[in-house]
């Protein structure tokens, strides 16, 4: 099979070495090569730059260049030709740093036989095209890794760097050149974002299980500025073509926006828009779980369910915008009565829910109402007027009313109606008598005239 030319260009100014070359080629049997021989640097260097070359023979002692130097300058010059230098022995140590520098090979003068020389070169150009279709390939591969949005990091089986991507390289703060053969962890430390506790390495556990491993949901990326980012990362293993782990690769993402995101969607989703207390769906995971509690410890609780007076006519004769401002008012006013552990909820309108979370007795909720009783009592300044307001709070207990947070909410708004019946602007625990007066509400065929009982208080004043 007829195989298409090879042109070799030989640079050298020993001619008895061009013709042994030009022999050598000639008698090699498949006509593949053709030489074109030139005896200066500047001409060899001329001449590649025209193309058409599969490689070239270089005598690294010319009459215009001599020793390691000539390889430099010409390689410099046409670094994608393979490359053979020739030597003598006596120059064989220039070969072998020639070879060192990129040359494909060096071959001794007394190997200059049709044996050795067709087989070298032929050597030189398959590897010179594997090296480069190998480059072809990685640069590709890098133009597409940093071209994505992920970061990507890889690290050897000793969890050293070896590549980032342009994305990793913005996320971490590093740049590939100087994060190269330093510890993972010393380039993408992650830390738990509520402890600043150092997490472990998905990078080693990939490499250890031979498996991808996520990092856990609430991880920040330690930035090399200083400042966290947060993340989303997936680690995997690295196999070679044996199968055999050779490292990791890491890929992440900044979610700092997204996290933000869905912490505001959740916490839209749980409290009230227009004070920013608790909705009723917080409210009833709190209060079960307040109940939970207090069944553990033996304590109790309790739920006080609050409703403002006479808040119609202020809605009615002032406006909504005001009435929207008096809402927000009486709901820093019960915040600032209750404890940090205690929740103040708005169940809607003018209805408010607290929850006290740990009591010993019942009368510790009785103290609890009167304060909010009186802290609603002070004039409530407001652009362009001034309002005073007070508010009927009934008030149910956990065990003694009710064992759930549906029956103790149920007790609780049966007691107030029963302090709004009592003449407003005070507080009543639920009782029988409450729960009578309840169900005579529902069918409401005589005037409610309630009896006071000794598990009642009512407010001072």
């Amino acid at each position: 099979m007829n195989r298409e030319p090879l042109f070799i260009l030989l640079l050298s100014n020993n001619h008895a070495n061009a013709m042994r070359i030009g022999q050598a080629l000639g008698n090699a049997g498949d006509g593949a090569w053709r030489l074109e021989h030139l005896t200066s640097l500047a001409a060899g260097i001329a001449r590649a730059r025209q193309g058409g070359l599969a490689a070239v023979l270089l005598d690294l002692f010319l009459p215009d260049c001599q020793g390691v130097r000539t390889f430099d300058e010409f390689i410099t010059a046409a670094p994608l030709l393979p490359v053979v230098v020739i030597v003598d022995r006596v120059n064989e140590v220039a070969g072998w740093q020639a070879t060192r520098r990129g040359a494909q090979d060096h071959l001794l003068e007394d190997h200059l036989d049709a044996y050795w020389l067709p087989r070298l070169l032929r050597s030189a150009i398959e590897q010179h095209a594997a090296a480069r279709s190998a480059r072809v390939e990685t640069e590709r591969a890098q133009i597409t890794l940093n071209s994505i949005g992920d970061a990507v990091l890889c690290t050897d089986r000793a969890g050293a760097v070896t590549y980032l991507n342009r994305s990793a390289e913005h996320l971490t703060g590093w740049s590939c050149e100087e994060a190269m053969g330093r510890p993972v962890a010393e380039v993408f430390p992650i830390v738990d974002a509520d402890t600043r506790e150092a997490s472990a390495s998905t990078a080693a556990l990939a490499i250890a299980t031979n498996e991808t491993v996520r990092l856990p949901a609430n991880s920040v990326l330690l930035r090399r500025d200083g400042s966290l980012r947060a993340i989303e990362d997936s680690s995997a293993p690295i196999r070679g073509r044996d199968g055999r782990v050779s490292g990791a690769v890491l890929v992440f993402r900044d979610v700092t926006a997204a996290r933000a995101i869905a912490r505001e969607t959740r916490h839209l989703a749980l409290h009230d828009g227009l004070t920013d207390l608790p909705n009723r769906l917080l409210l009833d995971d709190r209060l079960a779980k307040a109940i939970a509690l207090a069944r553990r410890h033996r304590v109790k609780s309790a739920v006080l369910f609050i409703d403002l007076d006479n808040f119609k006519a202020i809605n009615e004769s002032l406006g909504h915008a005001t009435a929207d401002q008096v809402l927000r008012s009486v709901a820093q006013r019960l915040v600032g009565s209750v404890r940090d552990s205690d929740t103040v909820s708005r169940l809607g309108g003018d209805e408010f829910v607290v929850l006290l979370s740990q009591i010993e007795h019942f009368e510790h909720a009785a103290l609890r109402a009167e304060k909010i009783l009186t802290a609603l009592a002070q004039p409530h300044t407001l652009p362009g007027t001034t309002l005073c307001v007070s508010a009927s709070i009934g008030i149910g207990i956990y065990p003694d009313d009710g064992q759930d947070a549906q029956t103790l909410l149920k007790c609780a708004d049966a007691a107030m109606y029963y302090a709004k019946d009592f003449g407003r602007n005070t507080f009543r625990f639920y009782t029988e008598t409450v729960n009578s007066a309840a169900a005579e509400r529902r069918v409401r065929t005589l005037p409610l005239r309630p009896d006071l009982s000794d598990h009642a208080f009512a407010a001072a004043g």
